[in-house]
This record gives structure tokens, sequence and C-alpha cells, in this order.
């Protein structure tokens, strides 16, 4: 036992070690949810996510630490929303002609998410940090944040609930359309991406390519769009 805790002591010391850790927890959440045949609570988002927290707490380890050594996977993200172009060009047809359809939702549903974020945020009493931190929660995280840091909230706030409101968009969306009959994968997708950012569109491509293209451009557009209407509609809304 005693070795074994000097080597956790010494390997807890090199970046590379939560880089391995959020890996592993990766690829056994992801083993896990296709062994339940992807079903929306076995997100493997939200399985990594347990697994590694559990380890945090076990080791007593701040996630300042804990960052230092899993920023690539942060560092990653930037190509990863970029490699969304992919299939954005595979399914350049269906999206020229779904542009206007598209452009109406992205503002409807940009306006929801903020309007209706902040003003239950108000109607059950939380805080005024709560409320700034929980209006971009559907743009991705990295835009998240600094929409966040842009109207005073907190940016670790901002994160925790953004990545939150992925996790409960990827794990409700399928049972959700299906619920409401929505059999077009364009619309699934779009909604998909435009209300949980990229976990969402994860999900999204999971379940159909179609639907991933969708959730992609949403996720974008829906970042560009939030970034710019949060600074507009936070004073009309905190009145």
């Amino acid at each position: 036992m005693t070795r074994f805790v000097d080597l956790w002591v010494y390997l807890s010391g090199t970046p590379l070690l939560w880089l391995t850790v959020t890996m592993v927890a990766y690829a056994a959440a992801d083993a896990i949810s296709a062994a339940f045949r992807r079903n929306p609570l076995a997100n493997p988002v939200l399985l990594a996510v347990l697994m590694v927290s559990c380890l945090l707490l076990l080791s007593n380890t701040a996630f300042p630490a804990y960052f230092a050594g899993a920023q690539f996977v942060h560092f990653l993200l930037g190509p990863a929303t970029v490699a969304l172009a992919v299939p954005l060009y595979r399914h350049l047809p269906q999206v020229r002609r779904a542009f206007v359809p598209m452009m109406l939702a992205l503002v409807a549903g940009s306006v929801a998410a903020i309007g209706s974020a902040v003003l239950l945020a108000r109607a059950f009493g939380l805080g005024l940090p709560a409320t700034l931190a929980l209006a971009p929660k559907s743009s991705t995280a990295a835009i998240a944040m600094g929409i966040g840091e842009t109207v005073g909230a907190d940016p670790a706030l901002v994160a925790m609930l953004t990545i939150m409101t992925g996790i409960c968009g990827a794990v409700v969306v399928t049972p959700l359309m299906n619920l409401l009959r929505l059999r077009n994968y364009a619309a699934r997708g779009f909604a998909a991406g435009l209300a949980s950012h990229g976990i969402g569109t994860a999900r999204a491509f999971q379940v159909n390519s179609l639907a991933g293209t969708f959730a992609g451009i949403a996720l974008g557009l829906n970042g560009l769009l939030t970034a710019v209407l949060v600074p507009l509609l936070l004073p009309l809304l905190l009145k």
C-alpha cells in the first residue's frame, strides 16, 4: 500500500497523468455507452465526468492541478469544432435548402435560451451571479466563458453550468424528439446543437450524420449570436 501511495504521489506531479486519466475515463465511458446501445442515460461525457470527479475527490486533487495536465483536451476543442466543416460540406445541398428556416430557428432558439434561463433564475430567487452565469449556457463552453467575463459572471460557474446544460440536453434530446414525433433529422440535430452545444452535437452524430451536421451548424452560429445577444438582452431582462 505504501508503495502505491508513493507511486501515486510521484505520478500526480507529472502533467501527463491527468491527460491520461481523462482519455482512459472517456474510453471506458464510451465502451459502457456502446454496451448499452447508446442509451441517452449512458452518455459518455456524463460517465467520464463522474469517473474523473470521483478520482479527484478520492485523491484530494485540486482542479487547477488537474487542468494543468488535462488542458491539452481543452485545446483540442478548437480543432474539433473546425472539423465539423467536413460533414457540413458533405451535406451542403440540404443545408442550402434549409437556410431560411435555420436562420429563423436560430434567432428564436437563441433568444429563448437566454430569456428562459434569466427569467427562470429570477423566478426561483437565484442570485445575480448565478443568473449572469446562466445567460450564455447554451453556447459552447469556451464562448460562454468569454461572454461570462464580459457581463461580470464567474467563468468557473459559467463553465460548470454550460457543461451541465450540454449533458442534460444530450440525455433528453432523443426521448424528447421521439415523444414529439419529430422525424426530420436536420431539425432534431439543429435543436440539439442550439440548446446543448458540443455535447448535444456529439450525441446527434451518434444518432444520425445529418443530425450531427445540423447540430454542428447550430453550435457555431448560436455561439456567435449568443455573444451578441447576451449583453443586449441582460439589461432588459434584469430590470
